[in-house]
């Protein structure tokens, strides 16, 4: 497999960049303060924790608690894993075989292309960036082959932040139950959307050979537990996802597991803030942009937390974002970050994150290179 882009970005800038302008996910909390929102039972349960293993599927009452944020979910079809990244390792290696053909849509998380392309062949479909970064059902028909098993995609959009239609998501359902294709949905950013409206419902609620992927990392802002699950209906593969379980993490960290738990509970608290301070900070990234109209094209993004605006200024940018960021420590995602084996993916576009506090600090840094520099 490929070096994985954005963590070798990452590893580079993440920790070391005075503002960090494309995380993807939301401010965080301490543990103090997710323990304010514990009830007694629940703090004196997480005070009291013995640290030994724990269920590979995940702690019971965990499974119970991510059950309630689906229609139809039962704990029985929930498994835990160490973060999302986990869960979509063991899924591609569950689902997939050499003879086995699988379609993803590009722009996408690197990780749900270069999985699958190191065990069968793929197909990308790319989202439209002139249709609101949409995407065309029969793009997807006409890339089906006779061993089509899988077909991946990921809505709210990382990085695009674009949530196709309702009619569309339902035609592509029908579309793989009509052939028995296994339909792979990272869901992180759902909850997040700019109007619930625009809603997609939870694929593994609407088709019984759907796998849902999610996270607390995303929309409850909470990565440090690194808490993933899957949920599917599938008893065999979830049988088998379980197994391959066994040789890479195990079980999960018990404490993490029962801060999840107390964030679980307290999720409509959690989300209501985390949606506001989106709300808050798309108004000022929209005004920010508005004001320099010749280097750059902004749209909102539909739900999360990122955006994939485009760059349209005096260099390439790729450039633009590596001279930003050593010049004046506003880290962006360049590009390259986003290439595909798969497709010829837009190289005008940068990703930009907007679910921290105190975004004002960054955005002043920012605006100040840009005016110095006489972009407009």
């Amino acid at each position: 497999m490929r070096d994985f882009a954005l963590e070798r970005y990452f590893s580079k800038w993440e920790f070391t960049a005075r503002y960090h302008m494309t995380a993807s996910d939301m401010e965080s909390m301490s543990v103090s303060d997710l323990l304010a929102m514990a009830t007694p039972e629940d703090r004196h349960l997480f005070e009291t924790l013995r640290l030994g293993y724990t269920e590979t599927l995940g702690l019971p009452e965990l499974r119970m608690e991510i059950a309630q944020t689906y229609d139809s979910a039962k704990p029985e079809h929930i498994l835990c894993f160490v973060g999302a990244e986990e869960g979509v390792y063991i899924a591609m290696r569950v689902l997939l075989a050499p003879e086995d053909h699988a379609i993803i849509i590009v722009p996408n998380y690197q990780a749900a292309e270069t999985l699958p392309l190191s065990i069968c062949a793929v197909s990308g479909v790319a989202l439209n960036p002139d249709d609101n970064w949409s995407l065309n059902i029969d793009q997807i028909r006409h890339a089906l082959r006779p061993n089509t098993k899988l077909i991946s995609i990921n809505f709210p959009n990382n990085p695009t932040g674009t949530i196709i239609p309702r009619d569309r998501f339902d035609d592509l359902v029908e579309l793989c139950r009509e052939r028995g294709i296994y339909l792979f949905s990272d869901e992180v950013y759902r909850l997040l959307e700019r109007d619930a409206g625009i809603r997609l419902p939870q694929a593994a609620d609407v088709y019984e050979r759907a796998l849902s992927l999610n996270v607390m990392s995303k929309a409850y802002g909470l990565p440090g537990l690194r808490i993933g699950w899957v949920m599917t209906k599938d008893r065999d593969v979830l049988q088998r996802m379980e197994r391959y379980k066994h040789y890479l993490s195990i079980c999960n960290s018990a404490p993490s597991e029962r801060l999840a738990i107390i964030a679980l509970k307290a999720r409509d608290k959690i989300l209501t803030r985390n949606r506001a301070l989106v709300s808050e900070n798309l108004r000022k990234l929209t005004a920010f942009f508005n004001d320099f109209p010749a280097s750059f094209r902004w749209t909102e993004s539909d739900g999360g937390c990122v955006g994939f605006p485009r760059y349209t200024g005096p260099m390439d940018t790729n450039t633009f974002c590596e001279i930003l960021v050593e010049e004046t420590g506003v880290l962006l995602l360049p590009p390259t970050v986003y290439r595909s084996e798969l497709l010829e993916a837009p190289q005008d576009r940068f990703r930009i994150g907007f679910g921290r506090k105190d975004m004002d600090i960054g955005l002043a840094a920012f605006r100040n290179y840009l005016l110095k520099t006489g972009h407009r």
